[in-house]
């Protein structure tokens, strides 16, 4: 099985692996470097439970090589928090319940929070359409509607 050299910075810290050649990032992340808030539910990019920040870009990492990555930096769910502060989305969560289960969370914050970069004064449509991707069993997306609202307000203040 042929390896490769891969370099990237995960959360702001720099990592150097080898790694075989058709390792998908996602097992990377949560088996090579223990980093479990990135779920696997598919393996088909369907659910959105994987994805994480690409260069500041959401991508289902179920589906991309880790070699891909060489060079890149990659946000997890880990990775948004800062200073020991929740990331807004993450406070919005929180604050307006938008989680039963759990398991599609990670995902839905990071493609939340990169859709708020974005757009930082989305309508109700707009938060819709931008989540369309990350699949969720439990909640109805009413609440994670609310927890993108609540988001919004507080990184205008």
């Amino acid at each position: 099985m042929s390896t490769h050299h891969i370099s990237l910075t995960i959360n702001g810290q720099k990592h150097a692996a080898e790694v075989p050649a058709r390792l998908l990032l996602v097992h990377f992340l949560r088996d090579t470097l223990g980093m479990t808030g990135t779920h696997i539910g598919c393996d088909t990019t369907s659910c959105g439970a994987c994805t994480v920040h690409l260069n500041g870009k959401p991508v289902k990492s179920c589906t991309m090589l880790a070699v891909q990555a060489n060079g890149a930096e990659i946000t997890t769910v880990e990775g948004l928090a800062q200073n020991g502060s929740l990331h807004p989305i993450q406070e919005g969560f929180h604050q307006c319940h938008a989680l039963q289960c759990g398991f599609c969370t990670p995902g839905m914050m990071m493609t939340a929070s990169a859709f708020l970069k974005e757009n930082p004064s989305p309508t109700e449509d707009e938060i819709r359409w931008a989540i369309s991707g990350n699949l969720c069993r439990c909640t109805g997306y009413n609440n994670i509607v609310k927890a993108v609202q609540y988001a919004a307000e507080k990184l205008k203040a």
